[in-house]
């Protein structure tokens, strides 16, 4: 005989059984709201808890309110293909969801004839994502359902269904699946919180860094402006008879300096573009070798300590990219491996085939960079700081071009770096046949 037969108990201990039950279900719930998981994932273990411990629950979702799209969507679910049913959205008002969202209190439907009126206005295509996603048309033998709210904030319904037990959902069930509700919301307003929290402290800490390099940039530009105004003074001094050589070692300094200029200028404004979401790729067939071969003449007529050498195999394959952003990579990196290697050295600029991409690597000789400041190397305004890079001028906005036009490209770019050995700078770039089948 089984003890614990409803018909063989008295109304004391069915009561203390199913106290027992929603205290064994609230524990279980409490530990998983502790653990370390994202929304989506702790939302899911959440209904696995409750589905796992509350006797006449079967099937179950959390539907949540998404203001942009003004639907319900599942959230997260037991019993159904999550996958298939997310593709329903519930319109305000619409079903059991929809009416229990509006009228703000926890709501038991006792019979399949309640069931089926409450949810008589489903337009046919939810109801036939709701029917594939469970893979059948059974109708629930009762349903509770309750807002998901924490104060005057709303965030959807947790609808639990019972399809088996022929007592199902009672009154005695209400206050606990509120509870539960509760819960859940407690745990995306928690959500929310350490997400805007996160966006509130990024955002700081790139006001604070934009701040410091406008400051430093003010410092730059008026440094090379500076330098450009006493040698030109100098030219025009009509008490002084300046050899051939000096005039041509001056305006060869101001060249210099106009070209620090240039750089620190169009960082700026490239980042500008990127910021606004303005940076058009205009694809087309490239000869890359061609190309890196005028940016390493350019950049070594700009210096005399450093040798560029190039390796690319004579089969290197032609890609499909933007000419102008594909050299502004190689402008960036380049400038960076002059920079970053005071003592000159090789800089070898190699090419490399795979089955569906290219590989580009710049590799200098310069002073490396440690493993902690690899992690924020491409981040906007990080610049590597050490007593001897503080004196190298710079915007800290070189890389993080570079990286979003690669990525613009379909690409992905990394670095590898030792410590007083030097630095790799790699980047990949699609074939053109993957170009043309991706869709980059």
């Amino acid at each position: 005989m089984d003890l614990l037969d409803s018909s063989m108990t008295s109304p004391n201990e069915r009561k203390i059984q199913r106290l027992s039950r929603e205290l064994n279900a609230l524990t279980q719930v409490a530990k998983t709201l502790s653990s370390p998981l994202d929304l989506p994932e702790l939302l899911t273990a959440i209904m696995d808890k409750i589905i796992g411990v509350l006797d006449p629950a079967d099937v179950g979702t959390v539907m949540l309110w998404e203001q942009s799209a003004g639907l319900f969507r599942p959230a997260a679910a037991f019993g159904y293909d999550l996958d298939i049913l997310r593709k329903m959205g519930l319109r305000a008002g619409e079903s059991i969801t929809g009416k229990v969202y509006n009228e703000d209190k926890v709501s038991l439907f006792r019979t399949s004839n309640e069931i089926t009126e409450a949810m008589s206005d489903m337009r046919p295509a939810n109801r036939a994502m709701m029917t594939q996603a469970f893979g059948s048309e059974q109708l629930p033998r009762s349903i509770i359902a309750s807002p998901i709210s924490v104060d005057d904030t709303k965030y959807g319904v947790l609808v639990l269904e019972n399809l088996n037990s022929p007592s199902g959902f009672n009154e005695n069930d209400l206050p606990f699946v509120k509870t539960l509700a509760d819960l859940i919301a407690l745990a995306i307003e928690r959500a929310r919180l350490e997400t805007k929290a996160d966006v509130i402290r990024e955002a700081r800490r790139t006001e604070r860094l934009r701040s410091e390099v406008m400051a430093t940039l003010s410092h730059q530009l008026r440094m090379p402006l500076t330098v450009i105004q006493g040698y030109a003074t100098a030219l025009l001094l009509d008490e002084v008879e300046w050899s051939e050589a000096k005039h041509r070692e001056f305006l060869g300094l101001i060249e210099e300096q106009c070209n620090d200029m240039e750089i620190m200028i169009r960082d700026i404004l490239d980042t500008s573009l990127i910021e606004v979401d303005q940076l058009t790729i205009r694809r087309e067939p490239l000869l890359l070798q061609h190309l890196v071969e005028d940016i390493a003449l350019e950049t070594q007529h700009q210096t005399e300590l450093h040798r560029l050498v190039i390796d690319f195999p004579e089969d290197f394959p032609i890609v499909e990219a933007d000419p102008h952003w594909i050299k502004q990579i190689f402008r960036n990196i380049l400038d960076n491996a002059v920079k970053y290697s005071p003592d000159g050295g090789l800089i070898v600029i190699k090419g490399e085939v795979r089955p569906s991409d290219v590989v580009i690597s710049i590799a200098d000789q310069g002073i490396g960079i440690s493993p902690e400041d690899l992690i924020p190397l491409f981040e906007k305004y990080f610049r590597v700081k050490s007593a001897s890079t503080l004196h190298i001028a710079g915007t800290g906005l070189g890389l993080p071009i570079a990286r979003a036009i690669v990525e613009a490209h379909g690409g992905r770019i990394w670095a590898e770096s030792k410590l007083g050995e030097g630095t790799t700078l790699y980047f990949l770039l699609p074939k053109a046949d993957r170009v043309v089948e991706e869709g980059f």
